[in-house]
């Protein structure tokens, strides 16, 4: 072996065992920050929060549940308290300007909707209508599953302003009347809608009914596919607060129509097997499988949009408290909008349709004759109320420490303030920049409760010190306010009409439903 000279260096191995032994911060720690600072990466936003968004999810699940089951158990109770009311008028007199309350006059045009629609449903054959859906080919149901999931949101955006338009023309008062069609019309709309509506979802069912009894599930395997395809068409693009809290809401409305959907296919299925006990288990693998492929798929979009949008996952937690935040404002005792109606405004889900079709299936699937049954069906609807009573008092205490978590609870308390104010504004002037002010950084859809948490410290130190000041100094009181009544002027008209399009339908027209 050559051994080379003393004189001259060459390069010395190092050793390996020596590389290995040192600890791995000096030689990775370092080069990762590095790198992760120069692209930019965020760990929060590639590491969604799975729990923080399933917990949105879970508790808008919960609050669609809510006001499905109030269709069920409480409206038909406010509709007959309210049509007896209206029966005893002329025994008892008028007590008031008022036949009806607001809220009395909107349960009983909810009853009457829900009555007419549901008679109209009797002359739909769904048993025809699925043999025809049957005998399509499988590319054929699959455009009109989508076709038929496209009107479905495009039905929910407009049947609630249809509705809303009835109940604000019912319930107008005299002093502000304004050009319209009439209640009648407007109700005939309404009618029209949910009966459109309740097909349209029937025709779902009858598609979602068709895969599940398809011999190789090649119908089912490819509509299951098309949740896959919406990744590709939303993870790519732009997506602000705002917007994601739309989605989010949207996908929650999803989810919960997808079950009741779920919940009809069952139904008829059994039926047809005579109430065979061994035929539900040959269906719920495939009714967990579509539900656990449409949450994955709910986890993996959010997740990608939130990491290409830069967004944390703490967004979500905004978006829990503003859903809260929207429930408890809705239990008070001045709430201009009962609490199934401030759901279905905030996540476009309208109950009524779902529950029509629902009934539809039930009645039709389910034979009550004689008194067993009748003392079954009243044991149901007991049940059925107490699901809703103990729901209801889970989603609230949970709203109230969402709520107080984000530090939301001084908004409920100045909503009345707001109101109260505008019937003194000569006097009220400087006092009243400082509320206006506050109500400004809440001024968007997601009512984000994090920049509401700060202006609320410093809104009375202001209030103290004009009310101390114009004793002293009443002269040179007017020059101040003359010079600074343009910037004034216009804060205020601002946040006027940006505090009116947080208020809904109803408190434009002073209906407070309590």
């Amino acid at each position: 072996s050559r051994v080379p000279p003393k004189d001259k260096k060459y390069f010395k191995v190092p050793d390996c065992w020596k590389i290995y032994s040192k600890p791995p911060s000096t030689h990775y720690t370092p080069l990762c920050a590095q790198a992760c600072e120069a692209s930019g990466f965020r760990a929060e936003g590639a590491n969604v929060a799975v729990s923080v968004f399933l917990q949105l999810m879970s508790f808008g699940f919960f609050l669609c549940l809510d006001a499905f089951l109030y269709v069920f158990t409480l409206l038909p109770l406010r509709t007959l308290l309210a049509f007896l009311r209206l029966l005893t008028i002329p025994c008892c007199g008028l007590g008031g300007s008022r036949f009806l309350q607001p809220a009395q006059v909107c349960d009983l045009l909810k009853g009457l909707i829900m009555v007419l629609c549901y008679s109209m449903m009797h002359y739909v054959d769904y048993a025809m209508m699925y043999h025809l859906i049957r005998g399509q080919s499988v590319i054929k149901l699959y455009i009109i599953y989508n076709m038929l999931e496209v009107a479905d949101r495009l039905f929910s955006s407009f049947g609630q302003d249809i509705l809303d338009a009835l109940y604000w023309t019912a319930t107008e008062p005299k002093s502000r009347k304004r050009a319209h069609i009439g209640v009648i019309p407007h109700f005939f709309m309404a009618v029209f809608y949910v009966f459109l509506h309740a097909i349209l979802i029937m025709v779902q069912a009858s598609t979602l009914n068709v895969a599940f009894n398809s011999h190789n599930k090649s119908l089912l395997t490819i509509m299951m596919s098309n949740n896959f395809v919406e990744i590709k068409g939303s993870v790519f693009k732009k997506f602000e607060k705002n917007n994601l809290f739309q989605m989010s809401n949207s996908d929650i409305k999803e989810r919960f129509t997808n079950s009741v959907l779920l919940l009809i296919v069952c139904l008829r299925n059994m039926e047809q097997f005579s109430w065979n006990s061994d035929h539900l288990w040959v269906l719920l693998p495939d009714v967990f499988i579509v539900i656990l492929s449409e949450v994955a798929v709910d986890i993996i979009k959010h997740a990608f949009i939130t990491k290409f949008n830069d967004i944390t996952a703490d967004v979500y937690s905004e978006y829990k408290a503003s859903l809260a935040f929207e429930l408890v404002s809705s239990r008070q005792q001045n709430a201009y909008t009962d609490y199934s109606d401030s759901v279905a405004r905030r996540m476009g889900f309208i109950p009524l349709p779902l529950a029509v079709l629902l009934i539809r299936v039930v009645m039709s699937s389910v034979k009550i004759q004689g008194a067993l049954s009748s003392v079954c069906l009243l044991l149901f609807y007991l049940g059925l109320i107490t699901m809703k009573v103990l729901n209801n008092i889970v989603i609230l205490g949970k709203s109230c420490r969402y709520v107080k978590e984000a530090n939301m609870e001084g908004k409920l308390f100045k909503r009345p303030t707001a109101q109260t104010s505008k019937q003194t504004p000569k006097k009220a002037n400087p006092t009243k920049s400082p509320p206006l002010s506050v109500q400004q950084p809440s001024t968007s859809i997601t009512k984000q409760p994090s920049p509401r948490a700060k202006p609320f410290p410093p809104a009375p130190p202001p209030v103290t010190e004009v009310t101390s000041d114009p004793p002293p100094d009443s002269p040179p009181k007017p020059e101040e306010s003359s010079s600074e009544t343009p910037q004034s002027t216009e804060l205020k008209h601002r946040t006027i009409k940006k505090d009116l399009l947080e208020i809904d339908r109803f408190t434009i027209c002073g209906n407070r439903i309590g």
